[in-house]
């Protein structure tokens, strides 16, 4: 287990949020859990990065962020997420990748009164009956971005789709919603092992399936390996995905495999807004890299807590539940509100794998979606 404490007692700076002097002399301490080590550990380190780069942009003196590595391990989040909230008397909960991770520990968290804001994970279960006013997800319900590409398929002109994700919650939202906008037939649909890393079954099953397209949602090493056998393999039926399997964090290890597939996001380093533009530049500068996906979720959470915080005082939660929801702050997303089930409401677009200075990366090419939020909705109470 990895623990990293960050308090900002002396860094200042002139650019970060402007936070009134009443929310700046309460206390508010952060517990992050998310993944540092294993085959996801470039997710969790990139949605950190994020998170800690706004909290040190925002000049907050009281802020303090704890970090620690789940590991990928349910067992081990709950452990941490008990000692956060028990021990260190955390005031917030953020940062979980997994969604089985974070079906672990988010209704337990909310149920002791602490908020959770999720830097990704969105299970379907969280956004509907389940839904909570302790719990905000300034990412995405998981089942948008393979709503989009399926959206996609259709214009694209897609007939027969094989379609395959890993057999977790994230993985069945991601078919579920590929197939919920996706009108054509599918030529197979194929749950792999959490942690996949040989493929040569799958792409067997897709050669022989006679599909004219591939949607895969494999996140981390899994989409890594998945395509780099993929185009060995020799098979060209296209492929497409969601932004998580052709982002900065994964492109690198890729290669050239990626070129030109096309994949969903609601945030692309091309978006034309000064806050975005600000933003890609910062990272740049602070850790050497383009942002990914998850990076971008990390920032945009951090920056939600700090509006809240300017606001209200975190032991006044009606007060800082509102606050949260008004999300008054500049999301590098542009537009950014909150449905009645605490999850966004926004703009996903279509983006193309290329190369810029010898970098792979995205541009936007379409925009699947305008001002999209999840089915699950209606299905909540709040």
């Amino acid at each position: 287990m990895k623990k990293l404490t960050l308090s900002l007692s002396t860094a200042c700076f002139g650019f970060g949020l402007a936070l009134s002097q009443a929310a700046q002399a309460e206390p508010l301490k952060i517990g992050m859990i998310t993944t540092l080590s294993g085959g996801g550990a470039g997710l969790g380190i990139d949605s950190r990065d994020g998170f800690l780069l706004a909290i040190k942009q925002s000049g907050n003196k009281d802020v303090t962020v704890i970090v620690e590595d789940d590991a990928q391990k349910p067992e081990l989040a709950v452990q941490i997420a008990d000692k956060m909230v028990q021990s260190d008397k955390v005031d917030i909960l953020t940062g979980i990748v997994w969604s089985n991770l974070a079906m672990a520990v988010v209704p337990s968290v909310v149920a002791q009164d602490k908020i959770y804001v999720s830097t990704n994970a969105g299970p379907s279960a969280l956004a509907g009956a389940k839904c909570n006013a302790n719990y905000f997800n300034a990412a995405y319900q998981n089942d948008n971005l393979h709503e989009a590409v399926g959206n996609y398929a259709n214009t694209a002109g897609y007939k027969k789709s094989f379609i395959l994700a890993p057999n977790y919650p994230a993985g069945t939202d991601a078919l579920t919603g590929y197939k919920r906008f996706y009108k054509g037939e599918l030529a197979g649909e194929v749950y792999t092992k959490v942690g996949q890393t040989d493929y040569a079954a799958e792409i067997a099953q897709i050669r022989a399936s006679g599909a004219d397209s591939v949607y895969f949602f494999l996140p981390g090493g899994m989409g890594v390996a998945f395509m780099k056998q993929y185009s060995q393999s020799g098979v060209t039926i296209p492929v497409t995905g969601p932004g998580f399997s052709f982002d900065q964090d994964v492109l690198g290890a890729i290669g050239d495999a990626a070129l030109g597939v096309k994949n969903s996001s609601h945030w692309s380093k091309d978006l034309d807004n000064e806050a975005n533009k600000a933003y890609v530049e910062a990272f740049k500068k602070e850790y050497g890299r383009l942002p990914s996906l998850y990076a971008t979720q990390g920032y945009d959470a951090a920056n939600l807590i700090l509006s809240a915080a300017a606001k209200a005082s975190i032991n006044d939660k009606d007060a800082f539940r509102a606050a949260m929801k008004a999300a008054d702050f500049q999301s590098v997303r542009g537009k950014f509100k909150f449905g009645n089930n605490n999850h966004p409401i926004q703009d996903i677009y279509m983006r193309e794998v290329i190369k810029e200075d010898g970098v792979l990366t995205n541009k936007i090419v379409a925009t699947s979606f305008t001002d999209h939020q999840d089915t699950y909705a209606k299905d909540c109470k709040l």
